[in-house]
């Protein structure tokens, strides 16, 4: 099966000798010219790696980036001409795999893409489940039911449910989760956390409004109950 790449970049003539160049090598290529075509084509196909430009015509490939992230689990290559020390840790920072500064190689190109592919399929999950009747998680199989129906979520969902099952029965402080979910440089964005836990209490609480599952400890943090219930 071929991995596909998706590829983010303005500039027409770079755009089309680099997919040539990625479908030469055995790649599928999808290319777009802007950030939002770019979201649009990491929902409606399933990427194994994707290239993205900084400097694009509709909005920029940090925000873009974040989106991204949102959508797929795919690493993200930042391909730049912007190569100061400052965008090379803020593209890292964001969540960013590599950051490849233009102008590169046809053989810089395919080592960055082949060790982003070798990274992502090396991984392999902590071997935790967690299953308290109405909710499982298998992080190993990366499954997540919800009374014995599989459910949909997005890669920043999964990453958030699998800190809170990781840590199930223990107090985890915001910026704990912050960090280990969204990076060092979020850590006091609460409100974003909280969404996120809004969003996540959507798909698995019976009452969303009266959660159960995953509990609030009001200006601490929040804790994913037992495993098993606490006996009588």
């Amino acid at each position: 099966m071929e991995e596909h790449i998706l590829l983010i970049e303005d500039d027409e003539a770079l755009s089309r000798m680099i997919r040539l160049q990625l479908e030469h090598a055995g790649y599928n290529v999808t290319a777009c010219q802007t950030g939002e075509s770019g979201l649009q084509a990491a929902r409606e196909t399933t990427p194994d790696v994707i290239l993205l430009d900084v400097l694009l015509p509709d909005m920029d490939g940090w925000d873009v980036c974040e989106q991204l992230q949102a959508i797929t689990a795919a690493p993200i290559i930042f391909s730049t001409a912007l190569g100061s020390e400052r965008d090379i840790v803020r593209g890292l920072e964001l969540g960013a795999d590599d950051y490849m500064i233009k102008p590169f190689s046809y053989k810089e190109l395919l080592a960055r893409v082949k060790a982003a592919l070798h990274r992502s399929q090396r991984t392999t999950p902590q071997e935790v489940i967690f299953d308290r009747g109405r909710l499982s998680v298998d992080l190993e199989k990366r499954t997540v039911r919800v009374n014995g129906e599989h459910i949909f979520l997005t890669p920043l969902e999964y990453k958030l449910l699998s800190v809170l099952v990781e840590e199930a029965g223990r107090v985890i402080e915001h910026e704990a989760i912050l960090r280990r979910v969204w990076g060092q440089e979020h850590e006091n964005r609460k409100q974003y956390l909280k969404l996120y836990i809004w969003y996540l209490r959507q798909k698995v609480e019976e009452d969303p409004a009266n959660p159960q599952l995953i509990l609030t400890e009001r200006g601490i943090g929040y804790r994913m109950v037992n495993p098993e219930p606490s006996p009588a």
